[in-house]
Parts: structure tokens; C-alpha cells; sequence
């Protein structure tokens, strides 16, 4: 089921502790365009088996989500690095990586010379568990197919599909 306007309403578990990790109920939906790798791979691979009004509980494991947690990816950097920046354990910066990309990293500890941070992403190796409500299922339209953008000009109109609206 390629280029489908998917609207999913969900809550996000870790698998493994039951904990609550995020949840857009009573929000807007999350919507995204279908074979665009828009979402993490496990939850998109089980969305698109389902229709409209249905309820489910999708288990994705660490390398269908945000892969495994890699050691390497934790390095300790001199201070000065982060001159100007009132560093505290768990924040998260954002910085240029080697190709002008955007980076993350969260600092794990830091002391008077060295800040240690992760370039893991804060839910790598974490099996997850969504509990979703899948809303509305409909044809991307040609200019959200190019775009990757869900809504185009039309965006900011009620979000309940196609002729389905009724005054707000």
C-alpha cells in the first residue's frame, strides 16, 4: 500500500519496562505518506495492513526502530567545545555533523576539562510497543507524492478527510 495518507492516533511504550514514552491522544494525528520511510520501518510495515477504525497494539523491535545501541557512538570531548553553553546530564544539543547534517547528541556527564555525550538516538536499542488507532486511510494526493508533505496547499483545513468535514 504505497503513497496512502495514513492518520494515526497512537501511544508509545517501551516494550520492556511498560513505560510511557510519548502520545499525541487529544492532539492532532500523526499523519504520514505511505513507502516514504516517513516513520520507523516495524511501525509503518504493520500500519499498512490495517483500515480505517482500527485498533492495534504493534511491537517493533530495536533494528525496525532506531537500531541497537552502539558504545562507539558515546565520546568524551574537551570543554571547550561547549564554551557558552550551561551544560547539565541528559540535555540535549543539536550540532553540525561532518556533512552539514544536523546532529543530536545528549550529554551523559561532563567534568571541569571533558563532556561526555551520545550520538545514539535517545530510543536505540529499545523494543517498542505503539498502541495505535488508525483514523483515516486515503490516496496521497500528486503534489504530497513529490512534496513528502501531507496536506500542501490545503494544509490546516479540519484533518477528517475528504468531504468528511462538519463545522468545528
Amino acid at each position: 500500500m504505497l503513497n496512502k495518507v495514513i492518520s494515526i492516533e497512537y501511544t508509545l511504550y517501551d516494550a520492556n519496562t511498560n513505560e510511557q514514552l510519548d502520545s499525541n491522544v487529544g492532539q492532532p494525528a500523526l499523519e504520514f505518506i505511505s513507502g516514504q520511510q516517513q516513520i520507523i520501518p516495524g511501525l509503518e510495515e504493520e500500519l499498512v495492513k490495517l483500515n480505517i477504525g482500527d485498533n492495534a497494539d504493534i511491537k517493533v523491535e530495536p533494528s525496525q526502530a532506531y537500531g541497537e545501541y552502539q558504545e562507539e557512538a558515546v565520546q568524551t570531548l574537551p570543554k571547550e567545545q561547549f564554551a557558552g553553553i550551561e551544560l547539565s546530564k541528559g540535555m540535549t544539543l543539536y550540532g553540525t555533523g561532518e556533512n552539514g547534517e544536523t546532529v543530536q547528541v545528549v550529554v551523559k556527564d561532563f567534568t571541569d576539562d571533558e563532556v561526555t555525550v551520545d550520538y545514539n538516538h535517545p530510543l536505540a536499542g529499545k523494543t517498542l510497543m505503539f498502541t495505535v488507532a488508525v483514523l483515516d486511510i486515503r490516496d496521497a494526493t500528486q503534489e504530497e507524492i513529490q512534496t513528502g508533505i501531507v496536506g500542501g496547499e490545503s494544509a490546516g483545513g479540519c484533518g477528517c478527510g475528504e468531504g468528511s468535514c462538519s463545522t468545528h
